[in-house]
């Protein structure tokens, strides 16, 4: 079993230059492991967020896509955020997803974000509201300009329906009002374009693709089963750092195998309850958390599916 350090509330000491920068690194998208009646189950999120920083991850986040942020209630998502700033204590920095459909409920995220303990904010632009591109730099000036964190640019078409426009993301950064880019676009040569025309800190949320978005000079990695595996990340991080591409290469090859593990539910669920599922499962597998419940309406996996998780996990040397 993994140690647990001791809950504390969140202190000014997070609040240094250190922290509130943002380097790069391995900085999974935390899961929210629930109890079976759905409620935040603290017990498990303190040792996962445990079993992360001792993992030598370089950030937290909180709150994001893999965390099912957009099915938690809102003072499920701030007790998530309170608990991981709590237990990383200053050790690294915690960044919230503020994510919802339009500026002002996003800024009510922002703010309640900073008063949990967030050293940096993620927003997407606005989504089922009917927002045009150009309407995008308004939103996170607007973001910005009311809660004073960091704040990253998270560019998810798949959820938001519009992909972040280049352009946009190059005025945002030339102005001051992003420090970095969250990209899960899939879009290398849109993310090349970004790093050769700013100075971002841009991180990929590809598990996939993440030795070649390092190797175009991407700074970090947001990688969902990271939370499963956050050791085989942070030596394809290592080894891109060090220049070594062939040992990236084998250590991607490998990562590439086991996220396989989001198809255990193909044809019966979503790839999403699937892929969610998976990764709360090989949690359980590997004894951090204590449950795989999901959110409504996502549907669980089932005992044949728990199976091939755990034989995933086998296979990638995880168990």
């Amino acid at each position: 079993m993994w140690d647990v350090r001791p809950y504390a509330e969140p202190t000014s000491v997070r609040k240094g230059d250190v922290l509130t920068q943002l380097d790069g690194g391995v900085v999974p998208p935390v899961c929210t492991p629930l109890t079976p009646e759905r409620e935040l189950d603290v017990p498990s999120l303190e040792r996962l967020a445990a079993f992360l920083i001792d993992a030598g991850m370089h950030g937290l986040f909180v709150t994001g896509s893999t965390g099912e942020v957009a099915y938690l209630p809102d003072e499920t998502r701030y007790r998530a955020l309170e608990v991981v700033a709590g237990v990383s204590a200053g050790q690294v920095p915690v960044l919230a997803g503020i994510i919802d459909t339009t500026t002002p409920r996003v800024i009510e995220h922002a703010r309640a974000a900073k008063a949990a303990g967030a050293d940096a904010l993620v927003a997407t632009a606005p989504f089922y509201a009917p927002t045009h591109p150009v309407e995008f730099p308004g939103h996170f000036r607007a973001i910005r300009a009311a809660v004073d964190l960091p704040l990253v640019a998270y560019d998810i078409p798949v959820s938001v329906g519009s992909k972040l426009p280049t352009e946009v993301v190059v005025e945002l950064a030339a102005d001051g009002t992003l420090s970095a880019l969250k990209d899960s676009s899939g879009d290398l040569d849109g993310l090349r374009a970004v790093l050769e025309a700013t100075d971002l800190v841009c991180y990929t949320g590809s598990e996939t693709l993440a030795d070649l978005a390092l190797f175009i000079g991407t700074h970090g990695l947001v990688p969902g089963i990271g939370n499963v595996d956050p050791h085989g990340f942070l030596r394809l991080y290592q080894a891109a750092k060090r220049g070594d591409w062939a040992a990236a290469r084998a250590e991607q090859t490998r990562l590439r195998k086991l996220f396989e593990v989001i198809h255990v539910g193909d044809g019966r669920m979503g790839r999403y309850s699937s892929a969610i599922g998976a990764f709360k499962e090989g949690l359980v597998a590997r004894g951090v958390i204590t449950g795989g419940t999901t959110s409504l309406p996502m549907i669980p996996l089932n005992d044949t599916e728990r199976a091939a998780v755990r034989q995933r996990l086998v296979a990638a040397e995880l168990l």
